[in-house]
């Protein structure tokens, strides 16, 4: 029976008897769970958590926060808080200490910051796990868009035009080349800090002036890295999710993104299940078989106007869409499960299309942004972005947290949006109040 109420709190110093446990030990001791989810107030590691629930495992979840809305899924054994912010040493020691205490056969991690943390204490933590994530030097390759791009160039697929700028200093030159507006995107999405203690996570900038460039190179290379500035295309965008292990794909799938938060680059809080396009599909393979990137992986494309795909980058961990893949038949969460431990793995070869799946908070903070930055480049007018938001309601679809078997996750996290929601605004009131007195 699951107690979806039971978690527990870890402060960063954990007081557990370890200095006399048995060498090798940890490894031979049965894992009271079988998969602990980290990352847990994300959407897709809610989704995994059900995903691999439905299939009778034993699911824990770990998270560095307490407004976590999947602790309260019926799927969820046990929540266990961080008092730790993700991706810091003291982090990884609460994790290593739980395994070594508590115990699971696989990791299953879905935010940049830990996935990160993953690579670089790797064999570490694979004494007490298995990680369900792909080997270096593969993953190395997908998670840095430089060297990314330069495999798809090898490959002849199209690829944004695309110049490196490592400082401020070669704004202008890049400026020149590429033209305004233009799109500065860090090469890896994170970064750590000077003797690697902390870290931080980095997004794309849409910027029309040199100021904008200026100012936006100097925020992404803060922590030593570089960017890339691209040509900006503002066509469809769409994602191929594969699952491809022992040279071979299991599973493929299709969505396109009608609306993203934010506009520019962010993940898709309005998307539809299609049909796998022939060009960009055949090109996600080609592409992940020449990496030889197994697991799972999302790779996105952006078309021009005249419909040509462009490459924009691989997600070599579960993404915030992952669920609508699940609804239309690609249980993605349990395929890794499987590949992770190494059991026959489930070839899929078709979902249902037409599907739709809207992310409602996400979606109101779309339509507020293109009120917000109405005339940008790529934003929606506003009042294009209100109709659009309004007709969403009519339309057939499911909503990410809604599980009617399920509701709990739901109920939590419209609570806590509408509590930021109400503390926000108030916050701008006294805001206000303070500047006329």
């Amino acid at each position: 029976m699951v107690n979806s109420s039971s978690y527990i709190i870890l402060p960063e110093k954990v007081q557990i008897e370890v200095s006399k446990r048995i060498p090798g030990n940890s490894e031979k001791k049965a894992s009271r769970y079988d998969v602990l989810v980290l990352d847990a107030g994300l959407r897709q590691s809610l989704v995994s958590i059900r995903s691999l629930g439905r299939q009778g495992l034993s699911v824990a979840a770990f998270e560095a926060g307490q407004a976590v809305p999947a602790f309260s899924s019926h799927w969820c054994h046990q929540g266990i808080i961080c008092s730790a912010p993700s991706g810091t040493p003291a982090y990884l020691e609460v994790l290593e200490q739980w395994l070594e205490r508590t115990g699971a056969r696989v990791l299953l991690a879905s935010s940049d910051s830990t996935v990160a943390l993953l690579r670089q204490y790797r064999t570490r933590l694979s004494k007490h796990a298995t990680i369900a994530l792909a080997q270096d030097p593969a993953l190395e390759i997908a998670i840095n868009k430089e060297l990314t791009l330069q495999v798809a160039r090898q490959l002849g697929l199209s690829i944004p035009r695309s110049v490196t700028v490592s400082a401020v200093n070669d704004v202008a030159a890049a400026l020149k080349e590429i033209g305004l507006p233009a799109v500065v995107k860090p090469v890896e999405s994170w970064l750590w800090s000077e003797g690697q203690i902390e870290g931080a996570r980095f997004a794309s900038r849409l910027v029309t002036t040199h100021e904008e460039a200026r100012i936006a190179v100097e925020d992404l290379t803060r922590l030593g890295g570089t960017t890339l500035f691209q040509q900006f295309l503002t066509g469809r965008r769409e994602a191929i999710s594969l699952f491809y292990a022992n040279h071979e794909i299991y599973a493929r799938f299709a969505q396109w993104a009608k609306r993203t938060e934010p506009q520019l680059g962010g993940t898709s809080v309005l998307r539809q299940s299609i049909a796998l396009p022939l060009d960009t599909n055949n090109q996600a393979e080609r592409l992940i078989r020449e990496i030889d990137l197994e697991g799972y992986s999302e790779v996105e494309f952006r078309r021009d106007h005249v419909g040509v795909p462009y490459l924009m980058e691989i997600n070599p961990r579960l993404s915030a869409s992952v669920e609508i893949a699940v609804r239309a038949g690609v249980d993605f969460p349990y395929l890794l499960y499987q590949w992770s431990t190494g059991t026959s793995i489930n070839k899929i070869s078709s979902y249902r299309t037409g599907t739709w799946m809207r992310y409602l908070s996400g979606d109101i903070m779309t339509t507020i942004e293109a009120l917000q930055r109405r005339g940008r480049p790529g934003v929606t007018p506003p009042v294009q972005a209100v109709l659009g938001f309004t007709l969403s309601f009519f339309q057939p679809m499911s909503y990410d947290y809604i599980d009617w078997h399920d509701l709990a996750p739901a109920i939590k996290a419209t609570a806590e949006f509408t509590r930021k929601w109400v503390e926000g605004a108030v916050r701008k009131r006294l805001s206000h109040a303070k500047r006329s007195l």
